[in-house]
């Protein structure tokens, strides 16, 4: 597009050209002039007409939507008609630093969202982008365009060549620049000029676009935040204008003045006809609300529908404490009147909507003659709403025994039957979500036992911050849903003393929180109180206000179903949170207050021996348990001396059923307790889960021989009768093809996967810092026990050093050390360890050594790396 102080000027010079003195020949060049700047100006509205970028002001309509509907209708469109399957459904963030302001925006919308990334700095080599002529990332998002036009040519040239080749586009934000003012800066590269440090009004999208799916354009924004505005300009046909906007100040720009009112874009899209790649510029980051939803979008567009988020929304208002207030805040009988006219108006816009109301009933009745006439009420209209049991006497129970949980909730259902109130929704919350997480199992146990309850909620799982972070999982055959806040509590019921006022409560919804977890999130369950609908009635004016909000802004359909039904759609959606994952709640301030005082978590363990199998794990358990000062868990009864926790079905029993296996430290000789399962080295789940427990755990494995391992663990299961091991040799075990029984590819397996140490430690260094990762050498521990126990004694800062020298000794019959019981007298491990076995045919030894060669290459740096000393018979396999 032409600049328009360029126009300015040629107009200016020919106007002090005319008032001259002139002979004809200079009043013939006039003439010309006059000509030329007519068709030049002709030329430069024209273009200005079809770019859209610099037009008079448009209309403007107020910014809340009349009946939340926008006067322009938008349907979403479908981004899957030009999908390339030809990446994955990943998204690149390459920035300049992860720990900005504006990257971690980005990040945390794409983790909000649920979408997985990769991020990157563009300082340093980019990372792979095909896999199997796959390419890996569907959109790649530039935290900053300058970044971009700075990359090397070698990069610049990889990065454009893949976008062209795998149709992927680029999303990528122009961020301030220091000393640049409001001149015009060219993009290097591109027919594009940037104007920065700019402050925009009357911002609105082109209601044209292709890329609009959850944004609903069509309305304006008066008021814009911030003074750091980038705009575009340019004339190519490649631009399109996303956005546009209306300059809210004056300003000098190149000795000449520029008035205020003129519309520029804030947004742009390059639909790719000069490079082949299509690309999205954002003039600002994500601190402008509207920017989400244009980010979302573009992701979705870009990707060809691969990151397109469902336009389904399902929302679930609880209102807990009904009955349950100080007399003075409770609801009266026209709050009552209020609430049922408010959910009717509600319904109109939410299929199916009800307020769903969690009842304690002792408190019924509790308040001054005008609020037990609104109780009175609420029960007379019992059947216009939902209800749900919210412990009858509003009690803790994590602080109760499930004996005690039963009786308060056999009198929740008497109340109910009572007053007829009907509770079919299987469906209930805690107070203070106390026993939902951190689990208090005799909770569970009660609903499932009295009302047969199937779904809960909580706002701690993980935990409370950042909202965004919050999932679910099931537990005991339970349902528990991520539940959210939207800024309303018991102490929040006057506007007068909302913290930060109308303001700030219309900022949550306009925008803000609020608007973000619907956007967000595809299950919105929101926590009330009884006093948020008395009072000044807050709560009606949050939702109806953000409801609207949304159908203004959004082509969200917003709904509501069935808690049942609710948690089937949102297990659907995410079924990898079936699982819980157990956290220590001691690293939590608000669980340790809803953990059940019994509890102690002293009784976690403080260091692990993770494996792997076969490499000398239950000698050490012997030894490191002879220690005064360290105590091991309680043996299992289904296996043995090992827990097996965190690798298999006993982690979904539950952080108390795992708690039992360790003694209570007021009881205990000592609180410094471990567990040994051998099975935990090559989980690939394990890692994650122990540390999500037991973050600061010290981590003990032991490493021999790979190939003496696999050896080790054939003739283990040879021992166990193994079908498989006796029908076939160890070479044909190891060498068995793809096409070969699953259980000859099972135990093949289990011989050989325990054994690339490097890939199993890196996963566990991706959790745990390099301190607390202790490597023992097998052979070692075979042939020097007492030098390997006290570098294990150091590691741990066990005060005072055991001597082992006085209590192991060489066993000749066993080939090797054992528990010194008296003078004549050994206790050593069971039959079945020390076994001596036939040499390993050279085949299988060649075989293994050249199968194990690499990892154990890259197993050696690894030590170099960690400053551990690399053993023996590494040393020995690596000149080999």
């Amino acid at each position: 597009m032409l600049c328009r102080r360029h126009v300015e000027k040629f107009k200016s010079a020919v106007f002090r050209l005319t008032w001259r003195r002139c002979s004809v020949t200079r009043l013939l060049i006039v003439a010309v002039a006059i000509c030329a700047f007519s068709i030049f100006y002709l030329s430069y509205r024209l273009v200005a007409t079809q770019t859209s970028t610099r037009t008079q002001n448009p209309p403007r309509p107020s910014i809340s939507c009349r009946d939340g509907l926008q006067a322009m209708r938008h349907n979403p469109n479908d981004h899957t008609l030009h999908s390339n399957f030809r990446t994955g459904k990943k998204v690149l963030v390459l920035v300049e630093s992860p720990y900005s302001d504006s990257a971690k925006s980005i990040l945390n919308t794409l983790e909000a969202v649920r979408m997985d990334y990769k991020v990157e700095t563009v300082w340093k080599n980019l990372p792979m982008f095909t896999h199997h002529d796959k390419g890996k990332f569907s959109v790649v998002v530039f935290e900053s365009l300058v970044a971009y036009t700075r990359l090397d040519s070698w990069n610049r040239q990889i990065m454009d060549k893949y976008c062209k080749d795998y149709g992927v586009g680029m999303i990528m934000f122009v961020q301030p620049m220091e000393n640049v003012g409001t001149d015009y800066v060219s993009v290097l590269g591109f027919p594009l000029e940037l104007q920065q440090n700019i402050r925009l009004k009357d911002y609105q999208l082109d209601t044209t676009s292709s890329i609009w799916r959850i944004t609903r354009p069509g309305e304006i924004i008066h008021s814009v935040p911030g003074d750091d505005w980038t705009v575009f300009h340019s004339n190519h046909s490649s631009y399109q204008p996303l956005a546009k906007a209306v300059l809210a100040q004056s300003f000098w720009d190149d000795q000449e003045y520029i008035d205020d009112n003129m519309t520029v874009v804030p947004v742009v899209r390059d639909c790719g006809l000069i490079d082949n790649i299509q690309r999205v510029l954002f003039g600002h980051g994500l601190d402008f609300w509207l920017h989400h939803l244009l980010f979302l979008d573009s992701l979705s567009f870009l990707s060809g529908g691969k990151l397109s988020l469902s336009l389904d929304r399902y929302i679930q208002v609880d209102i807990d404490d009904i009955f349950v207030g100080q007399t003075g805040i409770r609801m009266e009988k026209p709050d009552v009147e209020a609430l049922i006219d408010a959910q009717t108006r509600l319904q109109s816009q939410v299929p199916g909507f009800h307020f769903n109301l969690g009842f304690s009933g002792y408190y019924y009745k509790h308040g001054s003659e005008a609020e037990n006439e609104g109780d009175e009420y609420l029960i007379k209209n019992s059947n216009k709403f939902w209800w749900f049991d919210h412990m009858f006497q509003h009690e803790q129970a994590h602080k109760r025994t499930l004996e005690e949980l039963e009786k308060s909730m056999l009198k929740s259902y008497a109340f109910a039957k009572e007053h007829n109130i009907v509770v079919s929704q299987q469906y209930a919350v805690a107070p203070h979500h106390s026993g939902v997480y951190p689990v208090h199992d005799s909770l569970y146990d009660a609903w499932k036992n009295v009302w047969d309850m199937r779904v809960t909620s909580t706002e701690e799982y993980p935990r409370l911050h950042p909202f965004w972070r919050r999932r679910g999982f099931i537990h005991r055959g339970i349902m528990v849903l991520p539940r959210m806040t939207c800024g309303l509590f018991t102490h929040t019921i006057m506007m007068e003393n909302y913290p930060g006022g109308k303001e700030h409560l219309d900022h949550s919804i306009q925008g803000g929180e609020l608007f973000e977890t619907i956007i967000y999130n595809p299950v919105n369950i929101y926590m009330t109180h009884l006093s948020n609908y008395g009072n000044d009635r807050l709560a009606l004016y949050t939702f109806e206000s953000v409801v609207k909000f949304v159908q203004c802004w959004t082509n969200l359909k917003l709904q509501q179903v069935l808690p049942m039904q609710l948690a089937f759609k949102y297990f659907d959606l995410f079924p990898e949170e079936k699982e819980p994952i157990w956290q220590n709640p001691c690293s939590y301030k608000r669980h340790i207050e809803i953990w059940a005082t019994s509890k102690d978590c002293n009784r976690l363990p403080k260091f692990l021996v993770i494996g792997p199998q076969k490499t000398g794990t239950t000698a050490l358990y012997t030894f490191l348990a002879m220690h005064p000062a360290i105590m091991s868990n309680y043996p299992s009864p289904e296996t043995f001396e090992e827990v097996q926790f965190f690798n298999g079905k006993n982690y979904i029993k539950g952080l108390d059923w795992y708690m039992e296996f360790f003694p209570i430290p007021n009881n205990a000789t000592s609180d410094f307790l471990f567990e040994k399962s051998a099975t935990y080295f090559d989980n690939e789940r394990v890692p994650m889960r122990a540390h999500a427990l037991l973050p600061k755990a010290k981590i003990i494995c032991i490493l021999i021989n790979p190939a003496k391992r696999a050896y080790s663990w054939y003739q283990h299961m040879k021992s166990h009768q193994d079908a498989t091991a006796l029908n076939y040799t160890f070479y044909e075990v190891i060498t068995a093809t793809e096409d070969a029984p699953s259980s000859l590819l099972d135990l093949k397996a289990r011989c050989l996967q325990p054994g690339l140490y490097v890939q199993h430690l890196l996963r566990w260094l991706d959790y745990f810092p390099t301190r607390q990762l202790f490597i023992i050498d097998g052979e070692q521990l075979r042939s020097d026990p007492v030098l390997t126990m006290t570098h294990v004694q150091r590691f741990l800062h066990i005060q005072p050093l055991y001597n082992y020298s006085q209590s192991l000794r060489y066993d000749p019959k066993k080939g090797f050390f054992c528990q010194v019981v008296s003078e004549e007298k050994n206790k050593c491990l069971g039959r079945g360890k020390g076994r001596v076995y036939l040499p390993m045919e050279p085949a299988s030894d060649e075989y293994l050594r050249q199968y194990y060669k690499q990892d154990n290459i890259a197993l050696s740096k690894l030590l170099l790396r960690l400053n551990h000393r690399v053993p023996q018979w590494l040393q020995e396999e690596l000149r080999n």
